[in-house]
């Protein structure tokens, strides 16, 4: 890549003191579903704020919401110019189970290239290198060369609940051409690639009642029906032995692939033996007639996310219990809607649950609707040249099994598509212990955005 008229020496003066900074917000315990860490979250969401200022961004502003607050940063160089929105988030993760870290979540360590903290790839990292890239070209040319304005919200890892309200309210300050996110990633470490489609997300909770309390397993245990048994009972049912989603309607509205996509997912460099080791599982599962990536990244799911009932100490305890419990998730594909599917879930319950059995199926907060963009999008094109310059080889086309809500709200509330920009890297440990950030990445990807607003410009 060229000098990019001065930004890219500025931005390899300040390396060392730009990794500090790092460090600096990855110091921040910002869990977003723990209560107990409400002040340490508004913490982040001033630090954002005050580093947005520091780089330069004339308008800046901690938003409140009905939960953790969002940071809104505009800067409106021209007219002429097109407006891009660049979105992030400052949560992270609850860094549990502690005694699996090598080193304290929050006290960020550099082994082997790689700089290890909680919230590091996902994505405080890529967070940091946008603002610092703006800022770049504002030390370097007086003010970034396109209008740019930020969203950083405080809830993404707990699936943005109050983010839809906040957009609503500041529409008109936050239109744009298109947005890029930069929370996401590359294909791998020297494989660039563009992301073309995410997966949605909605599910909630089932709960189990087979009486009104708890029986000794021994007068009742062959009599009484035991909720925990008859919860497991029901949860088979929601996939059938070969590993297809069992419930009445679920697919639909799933767009089967076509064969160009399914060619293109092929052509993708897989190592499956690499995958599963990365998983830590001996095999694969699921629904049959799918390769693997095309399961990741094309095709519902229903997952069991925890399971609990009766008794759960350290040893025994004879009994028989009356509730149990259970928390579903989807990852929906495109054409699916979160709403039908959360009744087509309430539907499945009542029609699989036992007689004298109470089974109750309540939607959780935070559902989000699948996301894809078109190929010839033009923010697409320039983010593809982009990478082709940072890497010197052209990007791979991929999809994603995760979910970004804020995508889908874009497309809904402003009208807009949104580029994947971001550079975490699979294997990373995102929202597991150990997580870690490569620090080339980091420092690439500072060098990335700056690129990619320079090339937006007209």
């Amino acid at each position: 890549m060229t000098n990019g008229d001065g930004w890219n020496d500025w931005l390899a003066d300040r390396e060392a003191a730009h990794l500090a900074e790092l460090d600096d917000l990855l110091r921040l315990p910002s869990v977003s579903t723990d209560p107990a860490h409400a002040t340490d979250v508004a913490r982040t969401a001033s630090w954002v704020a005050e580093r947005l200022r520091a780089a330069g961004v004339p308008e800046v502003e901690v938003a409140p919401t009905d939960g953790h607050p969002a940071v809104v940063g505009r800067w409106r160089i021209a007219d002429d110019q097109p407006t891009v929105l660049i979105y992030g988030h400052y949560d992270v993760q609850p860094p549990e189970p502690l005694d699996l870290w090598q080193t304290p979540p929050f006290e960020p360590t550099i082994r082997d290239g790689r700089i290890y903290a909680r919230g590091s790839s996902d994505m405080k990292g890529n967070l940091l290198t946008a603002i610092q890239a703006v800022e770049a070209l504002a030390q370097t040319h007086g003010a970034p060369p396109i209008n740019v304005t930020f969203l950083v919200e405080g809830e993404e890892e707990i699936g943005s609940p109050n983010l839809a309200p906040l957009i609503s309210r500041e529409r008109e300050r936050l239109a744009c051409d298109f947005a890029v996110s930069a929370d996401g990633g590359q294909y791998g470490p020297d494989t660039p690639s563009l992301t073309v489609s995410l997966k949605g997300l909605t599910g909630g909770q089932l709960d189990v009642q087979t009486g009104t309390t708890d029986l000794h397993s021994g007068m009742y245990g062959a009599t009484a029906p035991n909720a925990v048994q008859t919860l497991a009972r029901l949860l088979a049912t929601f996939h059938d032995a070969d590993g297809r989603v069992a419930v009445d309607g679920f697919y639909d509205d799933v767009r089967d692939l076509s064969p160009d996509e399914r060619a293109e997912i092929a052509a993708v460099p897989f190592d499956e033996a690499d995958y599963r080791r990365q998983a830590g599982v001996e095999t694969f599962w699921g629904e049959p007639g799918y390769s693997p990536l095309e399961r990741a990244w094309t095709r519902p799911t229903v997952d069991l996310n925890g399971v609990w009932g009766g008794f759960q100490g350290d040893g025994s305890k004879t009994v028989t219990p009356c509730q149990a419990h259970a928390k579903i998730t989807c990852r929906l594909v495109a054409n699916q809607d979160p709403a039908k599917i959360q009744d087509l879930l309430r539907r499945h319950v009542e029609a699989h649950c036992p007689p004298g059995t109470t089974a109750t199926y309540t939607p959780l907060p935070g559902s989000a609707r699948p996301f894809e963009i078109a190929r010839d999008h033009p923010g697409l094109i320039a983010a593809g040249r982009v990478l082709e310059g940072l890497f010197g080889k052209d990007p791979i086309v991929i999809r994603s099994g995760g979910t970004i809500p804020v995508t889908a709200m874009f497309q809904e509330l402003l009208g807009v598509e949104t580029v994947m920009f971001a550079w975490s890297v699979p294997g990373s440990q995102a929202h597991a212990p150990n997580e870690w950030y490569r620090i080339e990445d980091f420092l690439r990807g500072r060098r990335g955005y700056a690129a990619f607003l320079t090339a937006l410009a007209r």
